[in-house]
């Protein structure tokens, strides 16, 4: 028997397995971790992407405003980075703090207290600089232009009348192919109105399923992102800095300068490091998300299931490790029950879309594709109508799965990594 180890919120669970089924347990790729966060952060605003350096583009008296993640990215340490790049805008730059605005990018998400913020930018950030929260739904939003697919973008009015800098990390995502860059402006930043037309673009138009063209890593020729770059480069001052975590999620590169360009190669960077390929699909995988904030909700623990679907023949048995303190996640998702019940899903959510009815729609695709079963806090008997198993105890869900005779592949963090078969 072979012992393993997966983060489950902010502590652990253990479990054995005959190790004569495991045929592989996958990591992301190792990268070293930047030993000096300022000299890189540093370099990289001198030496930028496919763009002038940072010192050329904001200049002394000019008005700032910093475009970073909410909580649900906390992982990726931008209070790290922050307090560095603060000092390069006032002491290289000359911006003076006053001049300087944080806007957290909560795109639908709601927005946190002082002392979360504090969290995510630093206390440091938190005494010098004004931080304020994105509001979707705020009457203020600003338009700055429609794009060719429809989406009437509004956006926050400080980001629409200054210089933008955006602070975002370049990591697979199951909609938009890769996350960071464009998405500071849309969602983050963005209406309720804007970020359902654009997300509305997941959804088959002819047929009741998502749309093929979407995809983690996939960004040719798919309609969410293409939109996303479109609505954009409606903002014509934007300064963007990209950050790549290894999968120890440490920080393993700073890419600054073009807000494509930098994005696009640190998105080169982010696929090498957690593309690990396997010989072939295997009948069951055990994936962990890599604990607290990833597991917080089934809404965001299932972006492991996106991640990992490319190990796991059709039918075979997938065992998700996340703790869900936070349930559903949105208050939302366990609503869309109701239709689901009845039948009418498909056309509730084109007729109403937003996202988490998405993402719930996406988990029941997953539960009709593969049998899910979840060591969770969730409602076993809300995730059981969309077809998920929960147990409590790992000992009970493993006697439920009956791995005997199943080729397993063991993914203690799928959220750094992307299996691909090396045949394709």
């Amino acid at each position: 028997m072979k012992s393993y180890q997966f983060r489950y919120g902010d502590r652990s669970v253990s479990f054995s397995l005959d190790e004569t089924n495991i045929i592989g347990e996958l990591h992301g790729n190792a990268a070293e971790p930047v030993r000096d966060i300022r000299q890189a952060l540093f370099a990289s605003l001198e030496q930028p992407v496919g763009g002038p350096a940072l010192s050329a583009f904001a200049n002394s008296g000019d008005q700032i405003a910093i475009i970073v993640s909410d909580r649900s990215r906390s992982w990726m340490r931008q209070d790290l980075v922050l307090p560095h790049l603060i000092d390069y805008l006032h002491d290289t730059c000359g911006i003076c703090d006053s001049d300087m605005t944080i806007i957290i990018a909560n795109g639908t998400h709601d927005g946190d207290g002082p002392e979360i913020l504090a969290q995510l930018v630093s206390p440091e950030v938190m005494r010098r600089v004004e931080v304020v929260n994105h509001d979707c739904t705020a009457e203020d939003l600003v338009l700055i232009g429609t794009t060719s697919r429809g989406t009437c973008l509004r956006i926050h009015p400080l980001a629409a009348s200054r210089k933008v800098i955006t602070l975002g990390a370049s990591t697979h995502h199951v909609m938009a192919g890769f996350g960071g860059g464009r998405k500071s402006i849309l969602p983050g930043v963005a209406s309720l109105e804007a970020i359902r037309q654009n997300h509305a673009l997941a959804l088959d138009p002819e047929n009741p399923r998502s749309n093929p063209l979407i995809g983690n890593a996939v960004l040719e020729g798919n309609p969410i992102h293409e939109d996303m770059c479109e609505g954009a480069a409606f903002l014509k001052d934007v300064f963007t800095i990209n950050l790549v975590m290894n999968p120890d999620m440490e920080l393993a590169h700073i890419l600054s300068g073009d807000r494509f360009e930098s994005w696009s190669r640190a998105c080169v960077l982010a696929d090498r490091m957690y593309t690990v390929h396997i010989p072939c699909q295997a009948d069951a995988v055990i994936a962990g998300c890599g604990g607290f904030p990833k597991d917080m909700s089934l809404y965001q623990g299932s972006k492991v299931i996106d991640n990992v679907e490319p190990a796991l023949k059709n039918g075979g048995t997938l065992i998700l490790i996340a703790e869900c303190r936070d349930g559903g996640g949105p208050a939302e998702y366990f609503d869309w029950l109701r239709p689901l019940k009845e039948g009418t899903l498909d056309n509730e959510l084109r007729k109403n879309f937003t996202i988490p009815g998405y993402i719930f729609y996406l988990n029941c695709e997953q539960a009709q594709r593969y049998r899910i079963i979840m060591l969770s806090d969730i409602s076993p008997e809300d995730a059981g109508e969309m077809g998920i198993e929960v147990y409590k105890s790992m000992d009970d869900l493993l006697a439920a799965a009956h791995l005997e005779k199943q080729k397993i592949l063991v993914i203690p963090n799928g959220s750094v990594v992307i299996p691909r078969v090396e045949q394709e």
